[in-house]
């Protein structure tokens, strides 16, 4: 068996093994025997061994979800320019020349830098700006098709595209029943799901990377061919982007080729790139400021519809900007029925002109977002609303960098609210399921809630509800079962809840723990008994009392209070043995369901748990404490002792595993 069977092969066996788990641990049914399982493991191991290769998902190595409290930044060795674009085809014919190029798709993801030494994936970065991206790496480890270990020992740097299908675009949009909630298109949720602080959700959005640029691979020969370099990549393990070799008499035709796959690729795309063959007549072509001159894009030219536009939607936000959306007859572009688009400020719909009934064109900008291209009419009649549709407040135009935007005046518009509904209902707080801020904006909007009390209330508007895009009777259902399950809660998540400034869940636990979960005497407190808390300073003690000295406040959470059943929290003053520590939780568990779960414990024992290493810091706790993680180097640095899961349980709590 040859290295590209050998791969074929570990791919198959991976995804195999990996339905065979997934049927037996999560849905309870059994699709092969236990045998047959480890035949299959037992010949990927020796393929493994054979190749030098472990690809992800690899049942025979586990890589840990961690989650971090931010993305550090690096600078690229040398920076990532754009290219030249091009939408017509004779041009690219032109720009080639007498050369031989490689055409193969322009993937519409985000593109990521990987190093590898020593056979093993060491860093991932984003493309950033160009200049400066942020490091992903363990994001990158739970990528579907990414190997995590090589046979190619020295340094590798190569970059490419992280992506989501359009197929697990719509599975993941399938699962979200609120229309509004929905994720908009492949490449937003891509985005998003690459820059994750916590990878295990990275891991459920099935982000896939098809490699486009080797950067350097010292001492291996490529005979001065892209090709080559391409063909090196996937013998390394590397599911490459799709090419077709070209030159003067077939990049015409291969172009129409491309342009009838489109239709039914599966992956994202949004035109073409064509790159020389000649490595070194690229190189010899230098570049420009913004673009390297050894290769070119090529953009499909956008399909542009006539309609007529009805009318100007004017869509408030959380920060009080009112954002006009036009409305117009529905067109077909692209493939889909579309019938609005945003026109983003007040700028941009007085330099369009438009007006009621005018004749407008639409197109898709890469085939995605719906755009106008031009008023044919421009009748400029469109009046500016000089009230908000949400809250009847006052509205005023502001130019910023000479952009005109409207906003709303009004400090208490329902617009505004938002934050403050979502905070409420998310899941550290009173974990209202199906409550997303889509849906929140349209009981803001009908009126159907004005402070916390009317969220128990729901049941008032049933008939709207049970109407409303997204709905229908079993999400309303849903809903309102997750509202009474709301009704019992402890008092940190209560607390936390209001949005009080500067209060977290962790800051609202602590405060509960001293006034022994009293709320009256919490509520009477003053400034100097509150900042003489441990870890709560007189900024977070005089918010907290701010806001319960405030008559608006108190008289809406007395409302609250009586739609609550505060569940009571024994004190146990006899356990609190950790008392005064801090501690760091990262990496995976093995004896908790979640490091929640044990942050819950090792606060019911009186201690506090952080998300980074400082000096106040008493103990990390991760199961790979021979990890070079950020946290384990810090900890070395500080001298602050490093402990596994069961060294943590037995020394500190003194249980017996």
């Amino acid at each position: 068996m040859d290295n590209k069977e050998a791969i074929a092969r570990m791919k198959e066996l991976v995804e195999q093994l990996r339905e065979a788990s997934k049927a037996y641990y999560a849905e309870d049914r059994e699709i092969m025997s236990n045998y047959e399982y480890d035949k299959l493991y037992d010949e990927l191991v020796e393929l493994e061994q054979e190749t030098g290769m472990i690809l992800t998902g690899s049942p025979t190595i586990s890589v840990g979800y961690e989650a971090v409290d931010e993305l550090p930044k690096e600078a690229h060795e040398s920076p990532m320019l754009s290219l030249g674009k091009t939408k017509d085809r004779e041009e690219l014919k032109a720009w080639l020349k007498d050369k031989e190029g490689l055409l193969s798709w322009k993937l519409d993801g985000l593109t990521i830098v990987l190093t590898y030494r020593d056979g093993s994936l060491q860093k991932a970065v984003t493309r950033g700006n160009g200049e400066v991206g942020e490091v992903i790496t363990n994001n990158a480890k739970v990528f579907k098709n990414i190997p995590l270990r090589i046979q190619y020992q020295g340094e590798l740097i190569l970059r490419g595209e992280a992506v989501i299908t359009y197929s697990d675009f719509e599975e993941i949009n399938n699962q979200i029943e609120d229309v509004d909630a929905k994720y908009k298109n492949p490449r937003n949720l891509c985005s998003g799901s690459v820059r994750q602080l916590n990878n295990e959700i990275t891991a459920s959005r099935n982000v896939r990377f098809y490699a486009f640029s080797l950067v350097k691979a010292d001492g291996v020969e490529f005979e001065n061919s892209r090709e080559k370099q391409f063909r090196f990549l996937k013998q390394q393990g590397f599911d490459v982007v799709d090419y077709a070799r070209v030159d003067a008499s077939n990049i015409i035709e291969t172009i129409a080729d491309y342009e009838k796959r489109i239709e039914t690729y599966n992956i994202p795309s949004d035109g073409l790139v064509l790159i020389y063959d000649d490595i070194e007549y690229g190189r010899s072509l230098g570049r420009t400021a913004k673009f390297p001159r050894d290769a070119i894009a090529f953009k499909w030219a956008d399909e542009i519809r006539e309609t007529t536009l009805k009318e100007i939607e004017w869509s408030p936000s959380r920060t009080g900007l009112i954002n006009p959306v036009a409305i117009f007859e529905p067109v077909e572009l692209e493939g889909t029925t579309v019938s609005r688009a945003s026109v983003h400020n007040i700028s941009i719909l007085r330099g369009l002109k438009l007006g009621i009934g005018d004749k407008i064109t639409v197109y898709k900008a890469n085939m995605i977002i719906p755009q106008i291209a031009e008023n044919l009419t421009g009748s400029d009649n469109i009046e500016i609303p000089s009230k908000c549709p949400v809250c009847g407040g006052e509205t005023k135009i502001s130019a910023i960098n000479d952009v005109q935007s409207l906003y709303c005046t009004n400090p208490d518009c329902d617009a505004k609210k938002l934050k403050s509904f979502a905070l409420f209902v998310s899941r550290d707080a009173m974990n209202i399921d199906g409550m997303s801020e889509a849906t929140l904006e349209k009981f803001l909007a009908k009126g159907f809630i004005h402070e916390y009390q009317d969220m128990f209330h729901l049941d008032r508007h049933r008939d709207e509800i049970v109407e409303m895009d997204g709905f229908g009777e079993k999400s309303y259902q849903k809903l309102i079962n997750s509202i009474e399950q709301a009704r019992k809660v402890t008092l940190p998540k209560l607390i936390f809840s209001l949005g009080i400034a500067n209060i977290g869940l962790a800051n609202a636990k602590v405060i509960c723990r001293h006034f022994q979960y009293d709320l009256e005497a919490m509520r009477h407190a003053d400034v100097e008994e509150l900042s003489q808390i441990d870890g709560i300073g007189e900024v977070i003690a005089k918010a907290f009392v701010d806001y319960f000295t405030d008559s608006d406040n108190c008289l809406r959470f007395e409302h609250l209070l009586s739609e609550l059943e505060i569940e009571q929290e024994e004190m146990d003053e006899a356990g609190q043995t950790l008392e005064g520590k801090v501690f760091v939780v990262t990496g995976s568990l093995e004896h908790f369901g979640s490091r929640n779960e044990l942050k819950e414990l090792i606060e019911k024992k009186g201690g506090k748990v952080t998300g980074s290493v400082t000096s106040k810091t008493d103990c990390l706790i991760n199961n790979d404490i021979t990890s070079n993680s950020s946290k384990n180097k810090k900890a070395k640095e500080l001298q602050i002792p490093v402990v596994t899961e069961e060294e943590f349980m037995t020394q500190y709590l003194g249980m017996e595993i």
